[in-house]
């Protein structure tokens, strides 16, 4: 096996180790709850370490498939789990049967397209912030108050070139909403459908960036008030340059997204700007994520160079071997022509092109200097 493809493997395993480093980062929840103050209206006022509590169970990472019919999947019945009441699985009527996100058998159809991280989150119905008057004896009335939509972030290292990304950030949305059939809405009650939000990071943008994309309605012919929650479907798309922005409210998750997923900055000037700048407590497992995140970028662009060199250590020597070839036909012409030949007699023995043998012979082609 070659250096050049040795060092290609090497290389592409380590963006495949970097992606999966990428999404553990953006699934801490604090990240999480950074990114919902700054996409998702209903959190917008409030302080990301309240929203973090609001997240349900722990993000699935990689792990739910995206494909129709596989999103979903039917879980033993298990108290424990039905007593926690765990958003994302739902119990029949019967007690006998539990729809919940598939997040099993992971090895199994293992080139299946899944999304990169999806979690339920729960949010205040009439405020970002839950009514303080509410005491222990009226519980049930702080959760009817509450309601819960689906989140799903995927973490893009540029904008892709075989397919708009659109269109598939569309298909994704939409499969976010007909997967709940089953798990969280039965037969008909479409007035249970569930609010999505799926938020696309993508890196390496000419500049920082950021779109809501979602469902308008548009009168043609006169006016009526179609019931319906226009809501439902959104698409936020974000877009990193490989600026470092400044901290500033426009700026603000850009600069922490940024400064998480370069490839520039070292670990300490990483963890400087998330926990001074953000006051996002350094803990061990965010601070462990860093450190592959940042080895993994070195040894990206050591694999970088090292190709480069390969790829231009061959060509180098395809190169020479061609002048060489190149000088040693040119010597040929120039001898049979000194000692008589005609250029059609020296194209004939030569297998050259005639013009080519005359251009030789009239030094406009010359031959390469020693």
């Amino acid at each position: 096996m070659n250096t050049e493809l040795k060092n290609s493997i090497a290389a592409t395993d380590k963006e495949a180790q970097y992606d999966e480093s990428a999404k553990r980062l953006l699934s801490q929840k604090i990240i999480l709850a950074h990114i919902l103050a700054k996409t998702v209206p209903e959190f917008t006022n409030m302080n990301p370490t309240d929203i973090v509590p609001l997240i349900e169970g722990e993000p699935y990472i990689s792990s739910v498939p995206v494909d129709p019919g596989l999103s979903n999947i039917e879980k033993p019945k298990a108290d424990e789990q039905i007593t926690n009441g765990l958003s994302n699985i739902k119990k029949e009527s019967n007690g006998q049967r539990i729809i919940g996100l598939n997040d099993e058998n992971i090895e199994i159809n293992e080139g299946m397209i899944r999304f990169d991280i999806i979690f339920y989150v729960r949010i205040p119905l009439k405020s970002n912030i839950a009514d303080k008057d509410i005491t222990a004896n009226n519980s049930t009335d702080a959760e009817n108050r509450l309601s819960q939509i689906i989140i799903n972030v995927e973490a893009q290292k540029s904008e892709p070139q075989k397919y708009d990304i659109l269109n598939r950030a569309i298909f994704y949305v939409s499969r976010m909403i007909s997967s709940q059939k089953g798990r969280d809405f039965e037969n008909s009650d479409y007035n249970n459908i569930k609010q999505v939000y799926s938020i696309w990071v993508c890196m390496n943008m000419p500049e920082n960036s950021m779109s809501h994309i979602h469902l308008l309605k548009d009168d043609l012919i006169d006016k009526h008030n179609w019931h319906g929650n226009l809501d439902l479907l959104n698409i936020i798309m974000v877009g990193l340059s490989n600026n470092l922005p400044p901290h500033d409210d426009t700026y603000e998750m850009h600069r922490l997204l940024s400064a998480l997923l370069s490839k520039d900055l070292t670990v300490n000037e990483k963890l400087d700007i998330i926990g001074n700048e953000y006051d996002i407590p350094v803990e061990n497992n965010l601070r462990e994520e860093v450190n592959v995140m940042c080895n993994l970028s070195q040894g990206i662009k050591e694999d970088g160079i090292a190709i480069g060199e390969a790829r231009g250590i061959a060509i180098g020597e395809a190169r020479g071997r061609a002048e060489g070839e190149a000088t040693a036909e040119t010597k040929i012409v120039l001898n049979m022509h000194n000692n008589g030949l005609t250029p059609e007699q020296i194209a004939a023995f030569t297998n050259k092109n005639i013009d080519d043998v005359k251009a030789i012979i009239a030094g406009k082609l010359t031959i390469p200097s020693e």
